[in-house]
């Protein structure tokens, strides 16, 4: 035991110093399983509560309702086209017969990495995911086993090995706790919990066979028009960039421990394989920079209302109208949503994430043995 402690160790040093340049590895994989909320959510939650999102999401790519919250195509949208692989079918959907044979998609708006409890707007957190993913598993496995035909909808036995374990959630965790006005240790003990949840949830999987691991961090959640709307209203919460400073504060303190985890597991997992992506920094560096990028001034919502400068009223959501005293007020999509970074006040645009994925195809944002001779860096 004492030296299998000491080989762990050592692992882990020569990973923190080195981690960007040991043996790279091709991003090739038979199929991908994502975990996540809205960020990477492709119906799920449309799907599974009929969650009234309106018709103007999705109008920019897919010119018909999507069950996305974007105009278009999302962050892991892109991606699944840079592997050449079909955009991911969301594992509650039962209408229109999905093909899973690459994948599943098991994301939904609003989910949490706390375990769900009867207040909870959405019941689908992360250690229900895990548990839809292990039935889905089972279930498949199951049916392929009595007749191979099904190889065209389901995935083949070796693809669970060979796939892509993809996660993107976190960030609903430190809203909600935010928005009840936790303290600063509260914060960071909440964080503690979340990083526990999270390794448990990846050990499972390790231990049921998933080698490669796709992780993003969260994103700058005090540049949301939502966020700033909110707590903004006093001119001390704000940084030079207009965003609420403890937001982000938060969002950078559950970013730097979830590498840690991602640093720890790799030292107890010798096969494992993990990606860590630096969405922060990206997001951040587009807001900073955007006039650059070609976008309009970054913290107002594509869609929405109220005008200049976050164009959001919590009133009123993207694609709804209501009565304000004697008013009909709407809020609809902007003109040209390309040139804008936000979305809806919460998400980003589908052209703000298309900038994200040519982020991090380059690899210049991801700790990883893999991006190195990937076939998609340019």
């Amino acid at each position: 035991m004492a030296s299998l402690y000491i080989h762990s160790l050592l692992k882990l040093a020569f990973l923190c110093s080195f981690w960007p340049i040991i043996t790279p590895l091709s991003l090739n994989y038979p199929a991908v399983f994502n975990f996540g909320d809205s960020n990477s959510d492709t119906g799920g939650l449309v799907a599974g509560k009929a969650f009234p999102l309106t018709r103007f999401n999705g109008q920019t790519y897919f010119h018909e309702f999507s069950g996305r919250f974007c105009d278009g195509r999302l962050i892991i949208d892109f991606l699944m086209e840079a592997m050449e692989l079909p955009y991911m079918n969301p594992y509650l959907e039962s209408v229109g017969s999905p093909s899973f044979q690459t994948g599943c998609n098991f994301a939904t708006g609003g989910a949490t990495v706390q375990p769900a409890n009867a207040a909870s707007t959405n019941p689908f957190s992360f250690n229900l995911q895990l548990s839809q993913f292990f039935r889905f598993k089972n279930r498949a496995l199951s049916l392929l086993s009595k007749d191979k035909e099904l190889e065209k909808y389901l995935p083949a036995e070796d693809y669970f090995r060979k796939a892509l374990y993809m996660f993107d959630i976190g960030q609903n965790d430190l809203d909600g706790a935010l928005y009840s006005s936790a303290s600063e240790k509260q914060v960071l003990d909440l964080v503690s919990k979340l990083m526990s949840d999270l390794t448990y949830g990846m050990k499972r999987l390790y231990d049921a066979g998933a080698r490669n691991f796709w992780v993003h961090n969260t994103g700058p959640l005090g540049c949301l028009p939502r966020i700033i709307a909110t707590f903004g209203k006093n001119r001390s919460n704000l940084d030079e960039q207009g965003c609420i400073v403890s937001h982000n504060r938060a969002a950078t303190v559950f970013n730097q421990k979830l590498r840690d985890i991602c640093l720890q597991f790799l030292a107890q997992s010798p096969e494992a394989n993990i990606t860590y992506v630096d969405i922060y920094s990206i997001k951040l560096n587009l807001i900073s920079n955007y006039s650059l990028h070609g976008f309009q001034p970054p913290l107002a919502a594509c869609c929405g209302y109220g005008g200049p400068p976050l164009n959001f009223d919590t009133r009123i959501p993207c694609g709804v109208s209501k009565d304000l005293n004697g008013t009909i007020a709407a809020a609809n999509p902007c003109n040209n949503t390309a040139e804008y970074i936000n979305w809806d006040g919460n998400h980003y645009t589908e052209a703000a994430n298309r900038f994200v994925v040519d982020q991090i195809l380059t690899g210049n944002y991801s700790d990883s043995p893999h991006l190195v001779t990937s076939p998609f860096v340019n």
